[in-house]
């Protein structure tokens, strides 16, 4: 099929690419730049200029694609402000690409984040966490879900805190670039939350799964990590770097501390059985080796 693909130069969105035109499938990616929109031709995709603010073009990729897997997201957390920013330019983003998809029984994949539940591994049928600095996306992809009853064959890929590649990525990545800043490889409280995490190139898989396979109105969990603590994650980045490692405060980390303070196992059984998913590349602490100092 041809698939639309927003977000599809970035960390997730160039594996996620090349996992599509890998199978078969011929991918046209939302550039938002010169540079963007070489990176999407060299990887063998058509180039779509615009940026996920743009609703028109966002509707007439859609209205013109089989599928379409929607991963982009500015990642801006420099303050409170700016993570609402990115949110609601999301939010909106989201809608448009469903409204355009309303009655054609076609896929269209979103992301959202796996959620987080007291005293236990949370699971694909636990809602997605709707309050916190990103509640928004959430809501909005909940939203997206709720297409399913309106003739999209809607369903959501939730990643945990770390996709990492070549020991870079998510919240592992903000850890390190916060360690290299500060000079301190830091973890909030006494370490112990548990992050997931996984390889962009098995959550790559994944995305193409749900795309061909998915159901409309499910969710499904990319993790291949159910969890490992923030002080292991820190000890091995401050371990690469050179640098001490011991708790910081959670300030430290921003708009997003509270959720760097938070253990979020996630569990991936369910995702594993029904798509047949099954991660094959290093994990995280694994790939943290690939730190360069």
């Amino acid at each position: 099929m041809h698939v639309f693909v927003t977000g599809g130069t970035g960390l997730v969105g160039s594996a996620v690419v090349a996992e599509l035109l890998g199978h078969g499938h011929t991918v046209s990616v939302l550039a938002r730049s010169d540079a963007s929109a070489l990176v999407a031709e060299k990887a063998g995709a058509e180039a779509v200029r615009g940026n996920i603010a743009e609703l028109d073009v966002l509707r007439a990729g859609a209205a013109r694609a089989d599928g379409v897997i929607h991963l982009a997201f500015s990642n801006d957390f420099s303050s409170a402000e700016a993570v609402a920013r990115s949110v609601a330019e999301e939010s909106a983003a989201i809608a448009a690409l469903g409204e355009a998809l309303v009655g054609s029984d076609r896929p269209f994949v979103t992301v959202s984040g796996t959620p987080w539940v007291s005293g236990r591994l949370s699971t694909e049928a636990d809602p997605a966490p709707t309050d916190g600095p990103v509640g928004g996306r959430g809501r909005a992809v909940t939203a997206a879900l709720e297409l399913a009853s309106r003739g999209v064959r809607s369903s959501a890929v939730r990643l945990p805190r770390t996709v990492h590649n070549e020991g870079d990525g998510g919240f592992a990545g903000l850890l390190t670039r916060i360690a290299r800043q500060t000079g301190v490889s830091g973890y909030p409280g006494d370490g112990a939350q548990r992050w997931p995490a996984v390889h962009a190139l098995d959550a790559a898989v994944l995305f193409r799964l749900a795309l061909e396979q998915a159901p409309a109105g499910t969710a499904w969990h990319a993790v291949a990590d159910e969890g490992d603590a923030v002080r292991d994650i820190a000890a091995v980045i401050g371990r690469r770097l050179g640098l001490p490692v011991e708790s910081v405060a959670e300030e430290t980390f921003g708009p997003l501390g509270p959720i760097f303070a938070a253990d979020q196992p996630s569990s991936s059984v369910h995702t594993r059985e029904a798509l047949g998913w099954e991660p094959k590349h290093p994990s995280l602490l694994e790939d943290l080796e690939n730190i360069q100092s």
